[in-house]
């Protein structure tokens, strides 16, 4: 059973990219709205199962939380615009960097890191080289689309470590509804400020927004948060790779899109560097896909 739950969590979150990517929305607005569906969906059920808990949130613990949404909200800013810039299969990759950033902030905490970890980052380093070197031949816009993903996936590393220290007291429930939902506030306010237009959009590209939300929300981040239960988080970081392959089979089926041969030679250094920092404990703190 829980073999054919993870086929079914790194489906969703395979599909999150290529979703994205061909919803014809502006990619703030994506982010808005994916977020802010998220929460719709979270607030009746924190309001039923944990009402008492939610009313005695301490300050601390509102920041916490807060400041883990604006994390979140960097995140699917840079990374959703990398997607509507550069091809997917590029943008997934250097976002699932998010792991090594994790293991070079705790570095710099002071954490000891072991040299298989460090041979593991440097590899993917030479995958990051080897796709943004290839992307600046194509064009700017594809290296700017990388740049994005690159701190999409720094973003994303902050949001995991600040989640971390706060989900230590507070339930998974509590803490998706707050973080998501100033999450969606921030991302709103952003779109206002730049002027993003949030609706007016035909049927079929709010049905894309629904489907990233299904997808990515239900089917991929709750179903691998139910699986860290059970199962080793090593594990559940290693399948969590396969979304780097996965979301490239589905935007050449889907989306036609078809990179040049040397961005999957860097796609597979990138993904072995990752399974050498995951294997080796590093990674273990990645709690489930963001994305």
């Amino acid at each position: 059973m829980n073999v054919v739950l993870a086929l079914v969590g790194v489906f969703g979150v395979s599909a999150s990219g290529p979703l994205m990517a061909g919803t014809g929305a502006p990619a703030l607005a994506i982010a808005l709205w994916r977020n802010a569906l998220a929460t719709a969906v979270l607030v009746p059920l924190a309001a039923a199962t944990r009402r008492t808990e939610l009313r005695w949130l301490s300050r601390r613990q509102l920041a916490a939380t807060g400041l883990a949404g604006l994390m979140l909200a960097a995140h699917f800013a840079t990374w959703v615009s990398a997607l509507k810039l550069t091809s997917v299969a590029s943008a997934t990759a250097l976002v699932c960097l998010q792991v090594a950033w994790v293991v070079l902030i705790g570095r710099l905490r002071g954490q000891v890191v072991g040299r298989a970890v460090v041979v593991g980052l440097a590899v993917s380093l030479a995958g990051v080289f080897v796709v943004s070197g290839v992307d600046v031949g194509l064009s700017t816009r594809a290296l700017v689309g990388d740049l994005l993903a690159v701190a999409g996936g720094l973003f994303g590393a902050f949001y995991t470590l600040l989640g971390s220290a706060a989900r230590q007291s507070m339930s998974t429930t509590s803490y998706t509804t707050v973080c998501y939902g100033s999450c969606a506030l921030i991302l709103l306010a952003t779109c206002l400020v730049t002027g993003t237009s949030m609706t007016g959009y035909p049927a079929d590209t709010w049905l894309g927004i629904v489907a990233v939300t299904v997808a990515a929300q239900l089917l991929g981040h709750s179903v691998f948060n139910h699986l860290l239960a059970v199962i080793s988080p090593t594990v559940v970081s290693l399948v969590l790779l396969l979304e780097v392959p996965g979301a490239a089979v589905l935007a050449a089926v889907f989306l036609q899109q078809d990179p040049p041969a040397g961005v999957f030679a860097g796609l597979v250094l990138i993904l072995v560097g990752l399974a050498i920092v995951v294997l080796r404990g590093a990674a273990s703190t990645i709690e489930a896909p963001i994305d």
